[in-house]
C-alpha cells in the first residue's frame, strides 16, 4: 500500500480514501497540473489474478467511454512500475449510504428526485452497452448540489467482455442487499439488472430499509429468489399507488416482468399519472399469496432451511455470481 507523501508516477498521494474489492483508491495530486484527483491502483492480488485483472481492465475502458453529470469522469490511465492505474476526478460529497442512514425515509418527492438523477446517468451507460451490475448507494456520492454520482465500474459489464469468474463468493461481489435474483443464481445479467438495483434503493429511500433482510448474506440472498415484496402504498401511508407500482415493477423478480430499460423507468417517473398500477394486484400479496411453508407456522423454520441450502448448492456448483 502507498503511503502519504509518496510520488506513483506524476502523482503524490495526499490521502488513502479506501479499499475496495480490488483496489486501493487514494487522493492524490497531479504534480504535472496541480490537480487533486482520485488514483486507483490494483492490488498485487488482482495484478496477479486474471479474472480480477480483467474487471479492473474493464474498469479502464469504461471509464474512457462514459460522460455524463451523474457519472465519475474517468481523467486517463497509465501504468508505472509494471503496474496499471486509473485517474478519475475527485468528487466532494456524501456517500449515498450516509445520507439514507441521516435522512431516510425521504418523501416521495425526494426519493423520487434523486432516483430520476440516478436513473438518468444509468441510461446513459446502458446506451453506451454498460451495465453497472453493482449498484448500491456505497457507490454513489451526492454532491453539495445534490447531484448524484455513480462510482466503482470493476464490476460493470461491457459489450465485449468475456466471461470471467469467481471460484466462490467473496467480499468483492459486495453486499447482497441490491442483488437481482438472476445474479445470484449465477447469470451475467444486463440493465434490468440495474434497474432491480435502483428499484431496491427507491424502496429504501422511502422506507429506511430494504426490502428484504435476514441474519445473514444467504438468507438475504433467499429473499430475494423467493421472497414477497411488500406492498409499498400499504407500507408507507404517503406512497401513492403509482409509485408503488413503480418500484414492484422494478423487483419484479423474473427480468421480463421489470421495465424493458431505464428509459421505461424514467418515462413512469416523470408520468406517474400514466403508471399501470394493476401489477399490484398480482405483483404482491397478503400472506395467503405467500408460499405454502409460510402459512404454516411450523413449516416456517423448515422451508427457511431449505431455502438456505438452496442458495448454498447454487454458490457450491460454481454458478458464478456477478461474473
Amino acid at each position: 500500500m502507498l503511503q502519504i507523501g509518496d510520488q506513483f508516477d506524476h502523482f503524490q498521494i495526499r490521502d488513502h480514501i479506501a479499499q475496495g474489492g480490488m483496489s486501493d483508491i487514494y487522493r492524490a495530486l497531479d504534480l504535472l497540473n496541480g490537480n487533486e484527483v482520485v488514483l486507483k491502483v490494483p492490488d498485487k492480488m488482482t495484478i496477479g489474478d486474471p479474472a480480477q485483472y480483467e474487471r479492473f481492465q474493464r474498469e479502464l475502458t469504461v471509464m474512457a467511454t462514459l460522460n455524463h453529470p451523474a457519472i465519475q469522469r474517468g481523467l486517463g490511465s497509465g501504468r508505472f512500475n509494471s503496474t496499471p492505474y486509473l485517474v478519475t476526478e475527485l468528487i466532494v460529497g456524501e456517500s449515498m449510504r450516509d445520507y439514507v442512514r441521516r435522512a431516510a425515509p425521504l418523501s416521495p418527492e425526494d426519493s423520487v428526485a434523486l432516483v430520476r438523477k440516478i436513473a438518468d446517468g444509468l441510461a446513459h451507460c446502458h446506451d453506451n452497452k454498460i451495465i453497472h451490475r453493482d449498484l448500491k448507494p456505497e457507490n454513489i456520492l451526492l454532491t453539495k448540489e445534490g447531484q448524484p454520482v455513480i462510482l466503482d465500474f470493476g464490476l460493470a459489464l461491457t459489450k465485449e467482455a468475456h466471461r470471467v469468474t469467481y471460484a466462490n463468493l467473496s467480499g468483492a461481489a459486495g453486499t447482497p442487499d441490491y442483488m437481482a435474483p438472476e445474479q445470484i443464481e449465477g447469470q451475467r445479467g444486463d440493465q434490468r439488472t440495474d434497474l432491480y438495483a435502483l428499484g431496491t434503493m427507491l424502496y429504501e429511500l422511502l422506507t429506511g430499509r430494504t426490502p428484504f433482510s435476514g441474519d445473514n448474506n444467504l438468507a438475504v440472498m433467499a429473499q430475494h429468489l423467493k421472497g414477497i415484496v411488500p406492498r409499498l402504498d400499504h407500507e408507507q401511508p404517503n406512497v401513492v399507488p403509482s409509485l408503488a407500482a413503480i418500484v414492484a415493477r422494478c423487483l419484479q423478480r423474473d427480468p421480463d416482468d421489470r421495465y424493458t430499460d431505464m428509459h421505461a423507468l424514467i418515462q413512469d417517473l416523470d408520468h406517474p399519472e400514466n403508471v399501470d398500477v394493476s401489477i399490484l394486484e398480482h405483483a404482491t400479496g397478503p400472506d395467503s399469496a405467500a408460499p405454502w411453508w409460510r402459512r404454516s407456522p411450523l413449516l416456517m423454520p423448515i422451508g427457511a432451511a431449505f431455502l438456505l441450502l438452496l442458495v448454498i448448492i447454487l454458490i457450491a456448483f460454481g454458478l458464478q455470481a456477478l461474473r
